[in-house]
């Protein structure tokens, strides 16, 4: 057993990342920790803590939604291909050393916490408590959404094969986020009473990540309902070991009822505390240091400001030459290579509340709206969202600092998008691009060192979360809901008569470009709750909510019989055109072709330039690709031969084989 265990150590990353079996134990939570006597004071369990954060909580990027219907870049996911995404040898995903350190915190803190033998402010450490619940919970959203069903490991586990095995056996979802929710209410009571900077996690911030992690199970478990993807099902994977698998609350109907109250209730806090004081938005994009200043776009580019905001919830400091990010750059620029889509723009509302097909074709317009034949005319008149956000030639970047040569990547005035470069760093991957995030200084454009700091959560989210679990618990928006779709309306400066909007809808027009018009493969046929998703993706845009929002409402099964194309601008026969003229070689037969045919599509087509290219014939699905599959080394080191990996502890998820280098097989 011994030989075995050593043979098969890369394996060990299977709970705790770790790098020999002899040394598994004598790991520390840092490599600068010694003894376990090192947790003994608040400055001491504050530096492991912090540590933590750089490694489980996002760190700043501009395509947040990449790989979605709103951002796509030059190569399109494995996952929207039938045969690109294969079951992997092995691979880090199904990795537990995040989860190691933080136990090893809890099960050298909580004795001396709970015996008084820890030094310094007793408030301060109880915080300090409660931070790492929710570093744990963060950790297990992660893994929830990537795998579903996952262990649930509480405790610093000994080095033994058989209980380092029993302790891999999958929990059900639903009780994995039951867990997670658990740690939250945890985090909740240890922090509450204390305020610090927003940059540490705060009680706010937990309840608006139990309302976040409450609505994702919920929904999952609605349209995943009868599925091999939830609990209970003769196709579950895991219903060979639990064959009459019982829902803590009596069944998957009340379960998705209980979920949802945790979210409504959750994010009603956080709703009513600051929905009157969400960051102000006048209207206008400011481009001169003599005009007004628009606080909800320097939002998203504050330098160590994000305190005044009391929108903002949770916030990551960044600083030059210390950690640093290349948002405000790519900002500035083309996005790193990957754009906005047609199917993201069309899908903005104009400023009087209908949407855009109200107001004759996405092409044309009808006056009021002005058509999408240029980068100004499609922004016109629209949500102010869009018309903050989508960038268009001959707008200024930045007018701030402008004598700081130091920002060497400083671009003053956009220009037109280049979507024939082939420097990946400058080159426009849609013709869109998106400005969230760009500084108004040129000093955060040295190389790709900006150091804006970063929003994490802000409070807008639980309006939305509200919104969504209360018409989903009832069918009906209450006043609560009501009065917090006005509120990011108004915020947007955006017609707040919701029901016009939703008079105004045709959800088969709808359905042409936007995936969350779908859930099962089936047009919605609620108009309300339609609205209530497409204000989610308006206000939410590039954070990193659309994979997360399209996978729990079960938003591609249509692409399955339907293949999907990713569109950019409005290229051909428009002014846009001329902006390249005598450069077009259009594919997708020219071995040099460098756009897509017109005859396909007036909109460039990212994967149609050249014969061949994967994703040519559009975009696919599998369901399958819902979840990610888990690697076979995985598999073998739990099984009781080490070499049968379908006889392993750990079930493979649906539809994926046990066998590597295998494609799903639905």
């Amino acid at each position: 057993m011994k030989n075995r265990i050593y043979t098969s150590m890369i394996g060990f990353v299977l709970l705790f990342g770790a790098v020999s079996c002899d040394k598994f134990l004598d790991q520390e939570p840092m490599s600068s920790i010694a003894p376990e006597a090192y947790f003994s004071s608040e400055t001491q369990i504050e530096a492991v803590l912090l540590r933590e954060y750089q490694s489980i909580l996002p760190s700043a990027s501009l395509a947040r939604d990449n790989n979605t219907d709103n951002q796509q870049g030059t190569n399109i996911a494995n996952k929207y291909t039938s045969d690109l995404w294969k079951v992997p040898s092995s691979d880090t995903n199904w990795d537990f050393s995040g989860l190691y350190y933080i136990n090893f915190f809890f099960e050298q803190v909580m004795p001396k916490y709970e015996a008084g033998e820890i030094s310094g402010n007793p408030d301060n450490i109880k915080h300090m408590i409660g931070e790492a619940y929710f570093l744990r919970a963060y950790w297990y959203f992660e893994k929830l959404k990537t795998f579903g069903d996952y262990p649930i490991v509480t405790e610093v586990l000994p080095d033994d094969l058989a209980v380092l095995t029993a302790a891999s056996k999958r929990s059900p979802r639903n009780e994995v986020a039951r867990f997670i929710l658990e740690d939250l209410d945890a985090a909740i009571s240890y922090m509450t009473g204390v305020t610090l900077t927003k940059s540490r996690i705060n009680v706010d911030a937990a309840y608006l990540f139990k309302s976040r992690v409450a609505l994702y199970e919920g929904t999952w478990l609605k349209y995943f309902d009868g599925t091999a993807f939830v609990p209970g099902t003769p196709e579950w994977p895991g219903a060979k070991a639990t064959p009459s698998y019982s829902y803590p609350s009596g069944s998957i109907e009340n379960e998705i009822k209980w979920f949802l109250t945790q979210a409504k209730d959750a994010a009603q806090v956080i709703g009513d505390k600051y929905v009157g004081s969400l960051a102000v938005n006048p209207g206008h994009l400011p481009e001169s240091a003599t005009d007004a200043p628009n606080p909800y776009y320097e939002m998203f580019a504050s330098e160590d400001q994000l305190d005044s905001y009391p929108e903002v919830l949770l916030w990551r400091d960044y600083a030059f030459k210390k950690e640093t990010h290349s948002v405000a750059v790519q900002a500035g620029r083309g996005n790193g290579m990957v754009g906005l889509t047609r199917a993201c723009v069309q899908n903005f509302l104009m400023a009087d509340g209908t949407p855009v097909y109200a107001h004759g074709s996405y092409s044309d317009g009808d006056g009021y709206y002005l058509g999408d034949k240029t980068l100004t005319d499609v922004r016109q008149n629209r949500d102010g969202r869009l018309y903050l956000f989508l960038k268009s030639n001959g707008q200024i970047n930045g007018f701030k600092n402008l004598d700081d040569l130091s920002g060497n990547e400083f671009v003053e005035v956009e220009p037109v998008p280049d979507i024939l470069g082939a420097d990946n760093d400058r080159s426009y991957a849609t013709g869109y691009t998106i400005r969230k995030g760009c500084s108004e200084s040129r000093s955060q454009f040295v190389l790709f060192s900006s150091f804006t700091d970063f929003v994490i959560f802000r409070a807008a989210e639980a309006l939305l979360n509200y919104m969504e679990a209360s018409y989903e618990l009832s069918g009906n928006l209450d006043g609560t809901a009501l009065s917090y779709w006005k509120a990011l309306r108004q915020r947007a400066n955006t017609n707040d008569d919701i029901y016009a909007t939703v008079d105004a809808t045709d959800m088969v027009k709808e359905a042409e470009f936007d995936w969350a018009a779908y859930s099962g493969g089936e047009i919605l046929s609620d108009k309300i709750l339609y609205n209530i998703r497409r204000e989610r993706r308006m206000e939410l845009l590039s954070e990193g909510f659309r994979d997360m929002d399209l996978h729990r409402w079960r938003s591609m099964d249509q692409l399955i019989t339907k293949p999907y194309h990713f569109e950019g601008f409005h290229l051909w026969n428009t002014p846009m055109e001329d902006w390249y003229a005598g450069k077009l070689i259009e594919g997708p037969t020219d071995p040099k072709a460098n756009v897509s045919s017109k005859a396909e599509s007036e909109y460039l087509r990212l994967f149609q330039k050249k014969s061949g290219m994967n994703g040519f014939d559009g975009a696919t699905w599998k369901m399958a690709h819902y979840l990610n599959p888990i690697a076979v080394n995985h598999l073998l080191i739990t099984s009781e031969s080490g070499i049968d990996a379908s006889a392993s502890v750990i079930y493979q998820n649906p539809y994926w084989p046990v066998a590597a280098d295998q494609n799903a097989t639905k």
